[in-house]
């Protein structure tokens, strides 16, 4: 007798944020599903619009975790919102005030990246960004522990746009559509 496997395709970004957890059920599979559908999208030409999304949708103990947004400010071209606006040091304060992680699109060497790396990574010309592992005098000339993590200004940006998308009226609505 044969097997029949069903589930629903499910798409969206291809930028995709993923827990630990959900990343670790990819991996590991103590579940089928995610080896299934690997193997399902390996021809696909978009499958990074669909993979985890699908796996994610699919999966009961996870699929109640989504939050559909991609996290990336992108200013749209009028209508039919076809063409990402090509950002400035115009766009910065809407950028900053989105609280979201990412931006696109941006022009090779344009002084906004510079003003961002400067504002919000706290990233001079030609160095790291700072974090948990920076030691030293000046900082970041040792290697401190790689283990600490230091959230910064950004992850509260970050927590606050998640607040605010799982806060939604709509948030479960978004889930898996």
């Amino acid at each position: 007798m044969s097997e029949f496997i069903f589930f629903v395709l499910s798409t969206g970004s291809a930028w995709v944020a993923l827990t630990r957890e959900f990343a670790e059920f990819c991996v590991w599979g103590w579940d089928n599903l995610p080896r299934i559908l690997l193997m399902y999208y390996t021809n696909f030409v978009s499958s990074p619009e669909g993979y985890f999304q699908t796996v994610i949708c699919n999966a009961p103990e996870f699929s109640v975790t989504v939050a559909n947004h991609d996290l990336h400010y992108i200013s749209w071209d009028v209508p039919p919102k076809q063409h990402p606006h090509t950002l400035s040091m115009d766009d910065l304060p809407k950028m900053i005030g989105s609280n979201a992680p990412f931006a696109r699109k941006f022009k090779r060497d344009d002084p906004v990246l510079d003003q961002i790396d400067a504002e919000l990574l706290g990233r001079a010309k030609g160095s790291f960004v700072p974090g948990g592992w920076c030691a030293g005098a000046p900082l970041c000339t040792e290697i401190g522990d790689p283990t600490r993590l230091q959230p910064g200004p950004g992850a509260e940006r970050l927590a606050a746009l998640m607040d605010v998308i799982v806060r939604s009226k709509k948030f479960t609505q978004n889930q898996c559509r």
